[in-house]
């Protein structure tokens, strides 16, 4: 007998298990879960419905559906998309009462979901707040399998609505827990038929076929090979040098090397990396460092495969014009024009409320036309309805003098200097109006706006105050003991740094300052210009400010030296962000619109 003969005889001597075959999917009781939630994230939102199905070998087990009262309202854009209000969760069970019934159901089985890590979070969440240990639940997510499966000339997107079109279910999907988790079923059925002409057979092929990297990205491996393990940021380039993607992390290597595994499942990451011929890294001192160093080259190269890339650096700004009646308006650009604004904020929508806020304090005009005294004088300006309902003392056809409107001016021009007094004191009196009168949506309305205005105007007031700052040098106890360095200059970090362990950190410090970039004022006034909040000229934008602060917050950091006075107003809204915070964390409904306190 040859070799080949006894290696041949000694394969044939051996024989697979059972469980090595792996547990068939007929036999594979499945339970597809849905949830309607009042918001996105479960650290500070809540279940209002839940839906799930059994299944096993295509035929139906059984069903849970329930409501849940979430503890607090039904926010009325989840009210449009789901069709569920408060009144319809007020008289539902509570979580802690449904939850239980909801393990019990899924006892022994593989959860499934459309968007896996949103439903399972918000379990996770509930079992948490609950007491009770999460399961071991084996999870397979539809979406994941519907990016293997299915190619882009087949379906745009992996939207459940999409995918239950293309699968033609019985049950169409109507962000109702239970109509969703039923047309997920049908989904999961369609792809597993799909999954046959894979060869996926049994439930662990299943899940490692959704996890398994794709062709390009095992190729790509090599790209990973010498990216050290330190914090710093890396450039996915093309083979033309083009910067692909942007990223940051404390361990370069290991969060390089994920990129070419199958813990890697974004569609639009997979494309990058099939594009991308070089990584590029720079090793940064410090997180902190990564973190700017990564804005900054987002901002420079406006990476497509970047969410951020595109004109990360405007902002939206709220502006009281420079003119002799002046308006406030939303604009996108901070000028040095005599004008005072407030922000940056995140939204139009938020400006347009925080607007709205300071409308309620002062009556400025907002009417669009261009006002100057001749015009007035000369009858040629129109009046609106505001002026007819009483809601402006219409400078436009002379029933406001001048000297009266500037009044109203000032006062709008101190509230975003630092005053919001006047802001905070109008809007308390019409929610406890329409609260005694029951009026609750109304009221919570009002509280909106003045939220609004009040983390616009926070936020603002703590960039301007380190914008202000020509320096400022802070420390931060490392990990190996020794201390992470900063300094900052008019709001921009101009230097990061270490000090090794039982080092004396002086020398480490002197050095840095003298080697930190040179940062100049801005040109024209103040540090931040006239703007409140407004980033300095010298290049330091509200995201990267925002940075800073960030790390400044962190526990165990200490201020070095300081060169200026580092302060927020006194009646500033620094101060009542924590106070319009509490208003929202309320889980009585009842409170939606009462009075703050």
């Amino acid at each position: 007998m040859t070799a080949a003969h006894e290696v041949q005889g000694q394969i044939r001597a051996v024989q697979g298990t059972l469980d090595d075959l792996g547990t068939p999917l007929s036999e594979v009781t499945f339970v597809v879960v849905d949830l309607e939630t009042t918001g996105g994230s479960a650290a500070d939102s809540a279940i209002t419905e839940i839906g799930a199905v059994k299944v096993r070998g295509g035929a139906e087990l059984g069903e849970l559906g329930t409501l849940v009262d979430p503890g607090g309202p039904v926010p009325p854009f989840i009210t449009a998309l789901t069709g569920i209000t408060t009144a319809m969760v007020t008289a539902a069970p509570r979580m802690d009462a449904v939850l239980p019934a909801f393990l019990e159901f899924a006892r022994g089985s593989v959860l499934v979901a459309h968007n896996a890590p949103f439903d399972i979070g918000f379990l996770k969440a509930a079992c948490a707040a609950g007491g009770y240990a999460w399961p071991a639940f084996p999870v397979v997510d539809t979406v994941d399998l519907a990016r293997r499966v299915l190619g882009k000339d087949e379906v745009p997107n992996c939207k459940l609505g999409t995918l239950a079109r293309f699968f033609r279910t019985r049950t169409e999907p109507t962000h109702r827990a239970l109509a969703d988790a039923r047309a997920t079923v049908e989904v999961l059925h369609g792809l597993i038929e799909r999954l046959g002409s894979f060869g996926v057979t049994t439930l662990e092929e299943l899940r490692g076929f959704a996890k398994a990297p794709t062709p390009e990205q095992r190729r790509k491996r090599h790209l990973a090979e010498g990216v050290p393990s330190t914090p710093g940021v890396y450039l996915f380039e093309d083979a033309g040098g083009e910067v692909l993607y942007v990223g940051k992390s404390g361990d370069l290597r290991s969060r390089v090397r994920s990129y070419f595994t199958g813990s890697e499942t974004r569609p639009r990451v997979r494309e990058m990396v099939g594009l991308a011929e070089n990584v590029r890294t720079i090793v940064c001192a410090t997180g902190l460092e990564a973190e700017v160093r990564e804005l900054r080259l987002i901002a420079e190269h406006k990476p497509r495969y970047n969410r951020r890339s595109k004109f990360p650096e405007r902002a939206i700004w709220l502006k009281l014009t420079a003119e002799p009646f002046p308006r406030l308006s939303i604009v996108r650009e901070c000028r040095d024009d005599g004008a005072r604004y407030l922000g940056p904020i995140s939204s139009r929508r938020q400006a347009e409320e925080a607007r709205a806020a300071l409308h309620e304090a002062v009556p400025l005009r907002q009417c669009t036309q261009r006002l100057t005294v001749r015009i007035v004088e000369r009858g040629r300006a129109r009046s609106c309805a505001l002026a007819d309902l009483g809601r402006c003392g219409a400078p436009c056809d002379g029933r406001e003098s001048p000297d009266a409107y500037a009044v109203h001016a000032e006062t709008a021009r101190a509230i975003m200097e630092g005053d919001v007094r006047p802001v905070v004191a109008a809007a308390r009196v019409r929610i406890d109006r329409l609260a005694a009168e029951l009026r609750y949506e109304e009221a919570a309305a009002q509280r909106d706006r003045l939220a609004a205005f009040v983390r616009a105007a926070a936020r603002g007031q703590r960039l301007a105050a380190l914008a202000r700052l020509p320096e400022l040098v802070a420390a931060r106890p490392g990990f190996d003991g020794g201390w992470d360095l900063s300094v900052v200059r008019y709001g921009r970090l101009a230097a990061a740094g270490t000090v090794p362990p039982h080092a004396h950190p002086r020398p480490y410090v002197d050095a840095l300052i003298a080697t930190a970039e040179t940062v100049f004022p801005p040109s024209g006034g103040a540090p931040g210009g006239v703007a409140l909040g407004a980033p300095p000229s010298s290049g330091a934008t509200a995201e990267e400010m925002e940075c800073v602060l960030r790390w400044l917050d962190l526990p165990g950091v200490r201020l070095v030296e300081v060169d200026g006075a580092w302060t927020c107003p006194v009646h500033g809204a620094e101060g009542l962000r924590g106070w319009i915070d509490n208003a929202y964390t309320s889980h009585d409904p009842d409170r939606a619109g009462r009075p703050l306190r």
